[in-house]
C-alpha cells in the first residue's frame, strides 16, 4: 500500500512513532559528548583526541545527508529507514567494543552516516500528514528529534556515570533495534517521486542549490548557528570537569535546560506561517547571539552564579536555534515539494558541516584560550547568522508559508 492511500486517521499515531524514531536515531550522534571524559580516561585520549569523536560523528552525519538522503526521492522511504536502523544498531554496539582511538573514530564516522535515518523520517512525516496540517506535523516530529538531541546528553551522562560509557552505547543499540522493528510495522510503503539515476539525482542537487537563493541563505545561516551550538556542547563536559570538578552526569543535566528550546518547534512553525520565516529566523539568530554573549560575564560571578548563567544561556540559545531550524525547514520544504529529500539533504549537509566545524574549532579554542575562546567563537557565529538573515531580501523568505 502506498502512502497516498493511507487514511488520514491512521497517520496520527504513525506521526507519534516517527517522532520517537527521529529522537532515538538522532540521539546516537550526541551520546558521546557528556561521556568524553570517561572515554578519554578509559582510552588514554588527549583533549584534542576527545574532540575528534563528536567531530567525526557529525562529519559522518553530514556525509550521510549529502550522499544518502537524496535516495528518499528515488526509493521507498520505509525500506531506507528500517535498513539504516539495523546498521545503526550494529554500529552502536561495535562502538561499545572499541579499544583505541582509530577504531572509535571509524565507527563514529559510520554511526553518523546511519543516524541520518532521522532526516529520512522528517520528510516522511510531511508526506503522511493530513492536508493543511503539514507545518504542525513537521513541528511535532521535529520536537521529537530536538528532544532526542538535547535529552540524549542527559541520558548518556547519567548512564555513563552509573554504569560506564560502553554500557550506554549497548543500551543505545538496543533502543535503535527496537525502533527499527516498530517502524517496519507502523510505516506504509512510500511512492517514489523521481526516476532519476543516482548520479543524475546527485547532479540535480547542484541545480537546486543554484536555483533557490532562499535555500542557500537558510543553509548558511543555520550552519553558522550550528557552529555555535556544537562548540558549546562538545566542550561543556570537559570545562565542567576542569573548572568545577563535575562529572558526566552534571554535563548531561544541562541537556534538560536546553530541552526547553525543543518545545518551541511547533510554535515556531506556526509563527512562521503567520509572520514569515525570515522574521522567525532573525529573532532566533538574535537570541542565540545574545545568549552566548551573556557568558562573557562569567568571570565576574561566583561559582554558583556561573553555573546558573550557563544553564540560562543554554535555554536561550537552544530556543533560538531550534526556532530558526523549524522556520528554515518550513521555508525549504515549500520550494519544490517533489524534491524534499534533496532539499533537506542540502540544508542539513551545511548544518552538520557547521556541527562538525564547531566541535573541531571548539576543542582547539578551548585548548588554546579556555572557555572564553569557545564563547567568542559561539557569539561570532551567531552574529554572522543574524547578519545573513537580516540581509536576505528574497520575497519567498519573508512571505508566510501557508500558500506554498
Amino acid at each position: 500500500m502506498t502512502n497516498a492511500s493511507r487514511p488520514h486517521a491512521f497517520a496520527g499515531w504513525v506521526i507519534f512513532i516517527l517522532a520517537l524514531g527521529a529522537g532515538f536515531s538522532v540521539a546516537a550522534i550526541y551520546y558521546a559528548q557528556p561521556l568524553l571524559p570517561l572515554m578519554g580516561r578509559d582510552l588514554y585520549l588527549s583533549v584534542e583526541g576527545m574532540g575528534l569523536v563528536p567531530t567525526l560523528t557529525q562529519a559522518g552525519y553530514a556525509l550521510g545527508i549529502l550522499f544518502l538522503l537524496p535516495l528518499g526521492d528515488r526509493h521507498d522511504r520505509r525500506t531506507l529507514i528500517v535498513s539504516k536502523s539495523a546498521l545503526l544498531a550494529l554500529l552502536l554496539f561495535l562502538c561499545s567494543l572499541t579499544s583505541g582511538l582509530h577504531s572509535l573514530l571509524i565507527v563514529s564516522l559510520l554511526t553518523g552516516m546511519m543516524a541520518t535515518m532521522a532526516q529520512d523520517i522528517v520528510p516522511a512525516a510531511a508526506i503522511l500528514s493530513p492536508a493543511g496540517k503539514q507545518g504542525k506535523t513537521v513541528g511535532t516530529v521535529m520536537t521529537g528529534l530536538l528532544l532526542g538531541i538535547l535529552l540524549s546528553r542527559t541520558v548518556s551522562g547519567l548512564v555513563g556515570a552509573a554504569f560506564g560509557w560502553r554500557e550506554m552505547y549497548q543500551a543505545a543499540a538496543l533502543s535503535i533495534a527496537a525502533m527499527g522493528v516498530l517502524l517496519w510495522f507502523a510505516l506504509p510503503r512510500f511512492a517514489t517521486h523521481s526516476t532519476l539515476s543516482y548520479p543524475a539525482l546527485m547532479k540535480s542537487m547542484a541545480h537546486l542549490w543554484r536555483r533557490y537563493p532562499e535555500l542557500r541563505h537558510a543553509a548558511l545561516a543555520q550552519g553558522f548557528l550550528s557552529v555555535a551550538f556544537s562548540a558549546f556542547w562538545s566542550t561543556l563536559a570537559v570545562m565542567l570537569l576542569e573548572h568545577f570538578r563535575m562529572g558526566s552526569a552534571v554535563a548531561g543535566g544541562y541537556g534538560i535546560a536546553g530541552a526547553a528550546g525543543a518545545l518551541a518547534a511547533p510554535l515556531a512553525g506556526g509563527l512562521a506561517d503567520k509572520v514569515g520565516a525570515a522574521r522567525v529566523t532573525q529573532l532566533g539568530a538574535a537570541l542565540v547571539t545574545l545568549s552566548f554573549a551573556l557568558m562573557f560575564a562569567l568571570p565576574a560571578l561566583p561559582a554558583e552564579g556561573q553555573l546558573a548563567l550557563i544553564a540560562l544561556s543554554a535555554v536561550g540559545f537552544d530556543l533560538g536555534l531550534q526556532s530558526s531550524l523549524v522556520a528554515h525547514q518550513n521555508l525549504v520544504y515549500g520550494l519544490e515539494p517533489q524534491a524534499r529529500g534533496r532539499l533537506n539533504a542540502l540544508l542539513f549537509t551545511v548544518v552538520f558541516i557547521g556541527m562538525a566545524s564547531g566541535s573541531a574549532l571548539g576543542s582547539q579554542l578551548y585548548a588554546m584560550a579556555g572557555w572564553t575562546g569557545v564563547v567568542m567563537l559561539a557569539t561570532a557565529s551567531g552574529a554572522i547568522a543574524l547578519l545573513i538573515r537580516l540581509t536576505d531580501k528574497s520575497p519567498l523568505a519573508s512571505a508566510p508559508q501557508t500558500s506554498r
